[in-house]
C-alpha cells in the first residue's frame, strides 16, 4: 500500500475554465503522470473529498496527475440560479467538456457518491476511462434516485428548522459547514434521473467499488461490484460522511490505480 500522507496535505494548483454555456468552473490539480479525474459528492467539493484528508497526495505519490473539479454549483465553481443552467446530465456534459479542454486522450476516472453517479452515467453514455472508481455508491442508490433526491430536497426545505435527531440533521449540518448555495444545488438534483439498465454493461474497464463499512446510504456497494463486468469491492472504515476522512480510502484508490 502507498505510504500515508503527512498531516499537512499539498495545496493543489487551482485552475478555471469556461463551460459552453458561459459558466465558469474550477478544477484543482496535483502531481504528474497519467491523469486521473476525481469527482466529489453532493454538497461537498474537491477540497473536502480529496484534498484535505490526504487522498490526492496518496494518489499523486504513485506517479499520477490528479485532477479534481469542483462540480457546477459547488466549491469554487459557478453557481447560477437559473434552471436553464442545469439541463439533464449537466454534470456529465461539464465532465466531457473539461476532458476536451485538457486534451486528455487516456485517463482514469473516479467519483464519490454523486460523483460516482456522474461516472456511471458518463461511462454508460460512452466515456471510456482506462480504469474507473465508484466510491460511496451502491446499486440501490443508482436505481432509486427519486427517493434519494426527495431526501435531499427535504433537507434543503428544513435547513432552518431541523433539530438534532431529525433524519436530515447531519446533511443540514454539512450543508452549513460547506456554505452550500441551496438554490443552485437544488437545480443539480433535478438534472439526474435513474440509471439506465445498460449503463453498468458499459463498464468493460477494471473498476474499483469502495465504500465505508457503515455506509449503506446508497444501498449495497458489494452488490454494485457484483453487477459490473470487471469490478472488485473494497471496504474502508466509516460511514458515508466519515469514510472520506479515513486514509484507507485514498490508499485503496491509489493501490488500485497503480496496480
Amino acid at each position: 500500500m502507498p505510504p500515508r500522507s503527512p498531516a499537512a496535505p499539498t495545496a493543489p494548483a487551482v485552475h478555471r475554465w469556461t463551460a459552453s454555456d458561459g459558466t465558469e468552473l474550477a478544477w484543482h490539480e496535483v502531481g504528474e503522470g497519467r491523469a486521473v479525474i476525481l469527482l466529489h459528492g453532493l454538497f461537498s467539493d474537491a477540497a473536502m473529498n480529496w484534498i484535505n484528508f490526504g487522498h490526492a497526495d496518496r494518489i499523486a505519490a504513485t506517479g499520477r496527475r490528479v485532477i479534481m473539479p469542483d462540480l457546477r454549483a459547488h466549491g469554487l465553481s459557478g453557481k447560477p440560479h437559473s434552471p436553464d443552467a442545469y439541463p439533464h446530465a449537466i454534470l456529465v456534459r461539464d465532465l466531457n467538456e473539461l476532458i476536451a479542454h485538457l486534451e486528455l486522450a487516456d485517463f482514469d476516472l473516479g467519483g464519490f457518491s454523486l460523483g460516482a453517479r456522474t461516472v456511471v452515467q458518463a461511462v454508460g453514455e460512452g466515456l471510456r476511462p482506462g480504469k474507473a472508481v465508484l466510491a460511496g455508491m451502491g446499486l440501490r442508490g443508482l436505481q432509486n434516485w427519486g427517493k434519494r433526491q426527495a431526501f435531499f430536497r427535504d433537507a434543503i426545505a428544513h435547513f432552518d428548522t431541523s433539530a438534532r435527531g431529525d433524519p436530515h440533521w447531519l446533511a443540514i449540518q454539512f450543508m452549513k459547514t460547506m456554505k452550500v448555495d441551496r438554490v443552485a444545488v437544488g437545480h443539480v438534483l433535478s438534472s439526474f434521473s435513474d440509471m439506465a439498465p445498460q449503463w453498468l454493461e458499459a463498464f468493460s474497464m477494471p473498476t474499483l467499488v469502495v465504500c465505508g463499512s457503515e455506509d449503506e446510504d446508497n444501498g449495497s456497494a458489494k452488490e454494485l461490484a457484483e453487477a459490473l463486468p470487471d469490478a472488485r469491492f473494497a471496504e474502508v472504515p466509516g460511514t458515508h460522511m466519515s469514510s472520506v476522512t479515513k486514509p484507507e480510502l485514498g490508499e485503496e484508490i491509489a493501490a488500485f490505480l497503480k496496480g
